[in-house]
């Protein structure tokens, strides 16, 4: 047994709207057997413009039952049925939200009207109710309201089971399907594409745009769990409702994923990511000429076009680089701003310090040993390969450390031994730099020093 459902409601997500009319057709799969449709108070008010699409107003809804009322009978009408919408995971959500308010846990089936007629009925301009019924001839009475929207449902459903000649719903309901998780406007044959393999993936919306980018290990695996919840909060009900299609680029490593995320969520400035929009280091090491021409070194926040000499993501990690570059080169604390007060210069008493902060040494030396550290910086700055798999047995993946700086990844022939880094850029896809990707890079070549290959 079927049951047909069609809500309308104060707003598109459940966690933050309610329910102002609901109705249910419990269809036998070949025809409509009984029916229920009721208004409900939503305990809040219906917005103008949802007022103005439904017809349903405050004043109509007032003496109302509240759905907790409605409650049991709902369930019991929808505890043994496979639940059957037109976009079935928007009413369902709001259906589970609020029976599992008061006290009822609906886990039933599902049968999306969308998904159906693409595959048994394809080729039509729209697949949304009106325009889709208005092609194949079926009449909608009482449009955005729940009994005549679930009526036409209906009706489309009957023609559904009647056109499907090759089993896509009975396959739907098969227990190990998960297509009736997906959003209802991805085509199942874009889920079948995808690898099993790391890389990342874009999720485009009506008009091809990228909405999302992710990361994966697994491609193939990471995508089916954004659509193992229905969550309703309007977040997620947005983030389904917009995913239309989905495209992917295999990488020959985890590590390069990480990586290529970065730089196309950079690039693409995708709706719905919201982490590493915009991720930079909060901390920066800055030199400049004070008014008595001495090189000050100091650690402040990192602005927008500031160049520092060294990032960090805490002022501790800073201070203690500066602190060692005091102790070896024999600087200045106050200098250096690692001593703010008015005592005399402890750097002075330990015998570091050779009085720059008293001019008793003057700037030409002091500075002389300020270059020597910040060109100790840099040549500590990493230069290096990371040489990994390939996306196939017939090449590796190579990721290039430039005076510090990520330059740019991508794959060599397998048979390439020479890691002359002039050669190897013929290979490399050049990407921008950030201090994510930079932190990324290193952790990982601590943690695998394995791969690392110096290169000459």
């Amino acid at each position: 047994m079927y049951a047909i459902v069609d809500i309308e409601t104060t707003g598109g997500h459940a966690s933050a709207n309610g329910i102002t009319e609901i109705a249910i057709v419990i269809h036998d799969g070949k025809e409509i057997k009984s029916t229920f449709n009721s208004l409900i108070n939503p305990e809040r008010p219906i917005p103008v413009y949802i007022q103005a699409l439904t017809g349903i107003n405050d004043e109509m809804v007032s003496s109302a039952p509240g759905f907790a009322e409605l409650a049991p009978q709902i369930y019991d009408l929808l505890k043994d049925k496979v639940f059957v919408a037109h976009n079935v995971n928007f009413d369902y959500s709001f259906i589970h939200y609020h029976l599992l308010s008061a006290g009822f846990q609906l886990q039933s089936k599902k049968l999306c009207t969308v998904r159906l007629s693409r595959k048994i009925i394809p080729g039509l301009i729209s697949y949304s109710l009106g325009k889709l019924c208005s092609q194949v001839g079926i009449k909608i009475t009482d449009r955005h309201r729940a009994m005549g929207d679930a009526f036409a449902t209906a009706k489309l459903f009957s023609m559904l089971i009647e056109k499907d000649i090759e089993g896509h719903i009975e396959k739907t309901l098969n227990i190990r399907s998960k297509e009736q998780s997906l959003p209802p406007h991805l085509p199942k044959e874009d889920m079948e594409k995808l690898p099993a393999v790391p890389g990342i993936y874009y999720f485009h919306d009506k008009k091809s745009k990228v909405v999302y980018v992710g990361k994966a290990k697994d491609i193939r695996k990471r995508v089916r769990s954004h659509f193992a919840n229905n969550k309703p909060g309007k977040q997620k009900q947005d983030f389904l409702r917009d995913i239309h299609h989905i495209t992917f680029q295999e990488c020959g490593t985890e590590l390069m994923s990480f990586i290529l995320e970065a730089v196309e969520i950079k690039r693409l400035w995708p709706a719905h990511n919201r982490s590493l929009k915009r991720f930079e280091h909060a901390y920066g090491l800055y030199a400049y000429e004070d008014q008595n021409r001495y090189i000050r070194l100091a650690i402040d926040k990192k602005t927008k076009f500031s160049k520092p000499y060294y990032t960090f993501n805490s002022i501790l990690e800073g201070h203690n680089l500066l602190r060692n570059l005091v102790y070896n080169f024999n600087l200045c604390s106050k200098l250096c701003f690692i001593q703010r007060n008015n005592d005399s210069c402890i750097s002075l008493d330990g015998q570091l310090c050779r009085g720059a902060c008293e001019q008793s040494e003057g700037p030409v030396e002091y500075n002389s040993r300020v270059q020597e550290a910040l060109d100790h910086l840099r040549m500590r700055l990493p230069e290096f390969l990371l040489i990994d798999n390939g996306r196939h047995y017939e090449e590796k993946s190579c990721i290039l450390m430039e005076q510090g700086q990520f330059y740019g990844m991508g794959y060599i022939p397998n048979d390439v031994s020479d890691y002359s880094v002039n050669e190897l850029k013929v290979y490399l896809t050049k990407y921008p730099a950030n201090d994510y990707i930079r932190n990324l890079i290193m952790n990982h070549a601590l943690q695998f020093p394995e791969k690392l290959r110096l290169h000459s």
